[in-house]
């Protein structure tokens, strides 16, 4: 029979045996004192919260498996944090304040010219382009014909053109 983790006594007896051991095997790892006692005990937290599950003579083993995976998860996540912060700064860079004050001040000449278009063209413009809808479908949902679609959107495109001087 095999012994049980869950007894304090034996759990004592296999940190004091393995705990020194991992740590340097942390600290090699990780190349910083904190962070390997940290997944120091987390590694044992884990193993107590598993006591019933593992076998003893498999307890090394699981020991240095479960630190393993905390070091690849730790650098895993600084990986993603690394990414976001690189991400973040490079958009930053091309986002300027003059950059977004000029995107603002087209964001609402774009709304203002929607909002001038006559009433069927701006319907037919907002399904088309917001609401993604293909011409057959606008026409079904309005009652018209898709040659009455075209023209309508024709129209709407001619009139958002000259209301905010930018060419699509």
């Amino acid at each position: 029979m095999d012994k049980n983790l869950c007894d304090e006594k034996l759990y004592k007896q296999v940190f004091d045996t393995y705990a020194k051991d991992l740590k340097r095997f942390l600290f090699f790892k990780f190349n910083d004192l904190e962070t390997a006692e940290d997944v120091l005990q987390e590694t044992f937290l884990k193993l107590w919260k598993n006591c019933d599950k593992v076998v003893f003579s498999k307890v090394k083993s699981y020991l240095f498996t479960l630190a393993n995976n905390a070091f690849l998860d730790v650098k895993k996540h600084e990986k993603i944090v690394r990414n976001y912060s690189n991400n973040y700064v490079e958009k930053q860079k091309t986002h300027s304040p003059e950059f977004l004050m000029i995107e603002q001040e087209f964001l609402e000449k774009v709304e203002k010219a929607i909002a001038e278009l006559p009433e069927k063209q701006r319907e037919v413009f907002m399904m088309s382009k917001i609401e993604k809808m293909k011409y057959k479908e606008i026409a079904a949902k309005l009652g018209i014909s898709v040659k009455a679609v075209e023209k309508r959107m024709r129209n709407a495109l001619i009139n958002f053109k000259e209301k905010i001087d930018h060419p699509f």
